[in-house]
């Protein structure tokens, strides 16, 4: 959380804190180009980026909660009309509150917040007809840090029995990792155990507590996100971190987990690179789930923000990105720190856009010196990046596959209830634009029908929305979002709805079976099972009933897997929600091999790696090989062996004390590495003893 405060009560210390946005009281669009490039006059015309749309690859359905923000109570604007309007016009459906770090010093029965500013009129019940009058849900943050589990039963009691606002989602804490425990204190914590253990242990007394009073609510557990500080950071004393030490505790127990993401970037194009690790940090977290029986758990993620260039394009750019990766990740809301939060510090985006260090997506109209923000709840280009989701798709909707052969494109599609698909094109290049040629797979548009184009350009003061003919391409403007959607040809789609409840009922090291619900609304001739290949679909296997067994997989992988169902006339339905199908290692073999991480710092980590010969001959001179899941790992150092890396493949060998192992199990051989992770850093899952597939633990 991020925050600066006005005059009067000091503000929370901490690595993030906030800013009151009660510090002041008080271009025109051109038309989009369709089917040519607008290049710079000395430039030649760059080839078109293909753009590939996969509708028959499904990636969940976008929720009621899914776009979300953050207010505060430090905000004397969060209630008033005009804002509302803004929020309510922005298709906001989740506001979380009582504000970040506050959550841990907020005490909601006396609207009071010891150590920081409270603004009038920023109650909890006046947040609540905040919440009613736009039509979203509460996300609420009960306190931790100097509360008490009673204390958040009292307000779920208020809440949903005496005030029947049936607020559904509670948190319980905030950043509770930065309580000090690992050495950076930010966050208020007043327990005296301030360990990951104790404060998963003091979860379920709040579970058991609020769900005494509501059994309908779900609450929700504070987690740190994979890649990011202080993902394998362990304190004295202890063999596992935050994530491994929380997640057994509350597993089966906390209805949903909650992570933060704030990038850690060296310039603008770094962040605007940036979702694309996302995937796979959300990816690692899943597997931590997996791991200790709780593969299921919803994933908030409540706070957000590309921490650069903040009120400018480019955070616009990379908040709709992140908010889609993010969703078509299974994450349930995506809430963007913040409504408000003031200026802070004055710079120059690389579009040469004034920045003001404000992290909020309204204007505070507050001053660095000379230098003022716009007027009063004037929207910043974040703002306009969450409106243009709602262009995309709405709740309901299906987000389906897309790819962009261009770096400086990325691209997200949604299958529409009515058929129709959106196609949200990034350009995230400050200079030119780019033109896209588009490419549809498992959906055929209606090529005599207008096209809808909505464009929101750099810096712009609103949505360009215009309808034109159809064409295959589309010219982005510089820096750009742009939202096209397509009418689908008529008697190309199936009536059929997707099936539904894709689940993983049986996997071992090169077999899975999934079941499904059926398909309804006209006769199934068969099933067929697809899994994702980028922008591809598979084709596993075919059934005619609800369940597929697929044979020959790669051991240790995990992989995304669709059900479709096809009818008597060959077209294909929906696609169903995606089913992630995880293989293991033999439960059998002559070799076995331990993995673990002994330690991490959020961007590196070090490893323990033990080899052991189970077959029936020794083995004198060995050859260990592995792959990164991640392509941001790399090792950096090794000892007790030679480690060398080429891409994503690792290969260890012996140094002269440890060459021979012992048949049966008779010794083992321990090396160790050090690694460094840009983004997701998962363990490595395959291992192969000079050529062996072994059995990993």
């Amino acid at each position: 959380m991020r925050l600066v405060m006005p005059p009067g009560p000091q503000p929370l210390r901490g690595r993030r804190s906030p800013l009151v946005a009660a510090a002041s009281a008080a271009a025109l669009l051109g038309t989009l180009l369709l089917g040519g490039a607008t290049a710079r006059a000395d430039d030649p015309p760059a080839a078109p980026a293909d753009v590939t749309v996969n509708a028959n690859e499904g990636l969940g359905t976008i929720p009621g909660t899914a776009y979300g923000l953050n207010s505060a109570v430090w905000d004397a604007q969060m209630n008033e009309p005009q804002v509302q309007d803004l929020l309510q016009a922005a298709d906001v459906g989740m506001l979380r509150y009582p504000g970040g770090s506050y959550g841990d010093i907020y005490h909601w029965r006396t609207n009071t917040a010891p150590g920081g500013y409270v603004a009038p009129g920023t109650d909890f019940d006046a947040f609540m007809g905040t919440v009613k009058k736009i039509g979203a849900q509460p996300m609420l943050i009960a306190n931790y840090g100097s509360g008490t589990p009673q204390e958040a039963a009292d307000w779920v009691r208020y809440a949903n029995v005496t005030k029947g606002y049936g607020a559904k989602f509670w948190e319980v804490g905030n950043e509770l990792y930065g309580n000090g425990h690992y050495g950076s204190g930010w966050e208020q914590d007043d327990h005296a155990d301030k360990s990951p253990a104790a404060y998963a242990n003091n979860v379920l007394q709040y579970v058991s507590a609020m769900k005494a009073v509501d059994p309908t609510v779900k609450v929700g557990a504070v987690l740190t996100m994979p890649g990011n500080w202080p993902d394998g950071v362990m304190a004295d004393g202890e063999s596992a971190d935050w994530n491994h030490t929380v997640i057994p505790l509350i597993a089966g127990k906390a209805d949903f987990v909650i992570v933060h993401w704030y990038p850690s970037t060296s310039d603008t194009a770094q962040m605007l690179n940036t979702p694309s690790q996302l995937a796979g940090e959300l990816g690692q977290l899943k597997d931590q789930l997996t791991a200790a029986g709780a593969g299921d758990t919803p994933i908030a993620l409540t706070e957000v923000n590309g921490g650069r260039d903040v009120d400018t394009q480019p955070n616009a750019l990379f908040g709709a990105d992140a908010y889609l990766t993010a969703l078509q990740n299974g994450v349930f809301t995506v809430d963007w720190w913040d409504t408000h939060n003031g200026a802070q510090q004055i710079s120059t985006s690389p579009n040469g856009a004034t920045d003001y260090g404000d992290w909020g997506v309204l204007s505070s109209a507050n001053c660095v010196g000379t230098v003022c923000e716009p007027a009063l709840n004037t929207p910043f280009p974040p703002y306009y990046a969450i409106q243009m989701l709602s262009r995309l798709g709405r709740p309901g909707d299906r987000m389906v596959g897309a790819g962009s052969g261009a770096a400086t494109v990325a691209a997200h599609a949604v299958r529409r209830a009515n058929g129709d698909l959106s196609v949200l094109l990034i350009n995230k290049d400050p200079s030119a634009a780019r033109t896209v040629a588009l490419h549809y797979t498992g959906f055929t548009p209606d090529t005599s029908a207008g096209v809808t184009v909505d464009t929101y350009r750099d810096q712009a003061a609103a949505i360009d929305t215009v309808t034109s003919a159809y064409s295959a391409q589309q010219t982005l403007p510089p820096y750009s979002l742009t939202t096209v959607t397509l009418h689908p040809k008529a008697g190309t789609g199936s009536a059929l709805t997707a099936p539904g409840a894709p689940r993983v009922t049986a996997a071992g090291d090169t077999t899975a079976t999934v079941s499904w619900t059926p398909s309804t609304g006209g006769a199934v001739t068969r099933y067929e099972v697809y899994r994702q290949v980028g922008t591809v679909s598979e084709l596993l296997a075919d059934s005619t009933g609800t369940s597929a067994t697929v044979h020959n997989l790669t051991p240790g992988t995990t992989f995304t897997w669709n059900v479709l169902a096809r009818d008597a006339n060959g077209r294909l339905s929906p696609p169903s929600d995606p089913v992630t199908v995880r293989t293991g290692t033999p439960a059998h073999s002559t070799c076995q091999v331990g993995y673990r991480t002994t330690a991490g710092w959020g961007n590196g980590f070090n490893a323990e790696v033990t080899v052991t010969n189970t077959g029936p001959s020794p083995i004198t001179g060995w050859t260990l090989a592995f792959a990164f899941p991640s392509a941001g790992e790399s090792v950096s150092g090794f000892w007790n062996s030679k480690v060398t890396q080429t891409g994503r493949q690792v290969v260890a060998t012996p140094v002269d004390w440890n060459a021979t192992l012992a048949a049966n199990g008779g010794n083992s051989a321990s090396f160790g590495f050090t690694g460094a992770n840009d983004g997701a850093a998962p363990p490595p899952t395959v291992f192969t003893l000079n050529g062996t597939v072994c059995t990993t633990t």
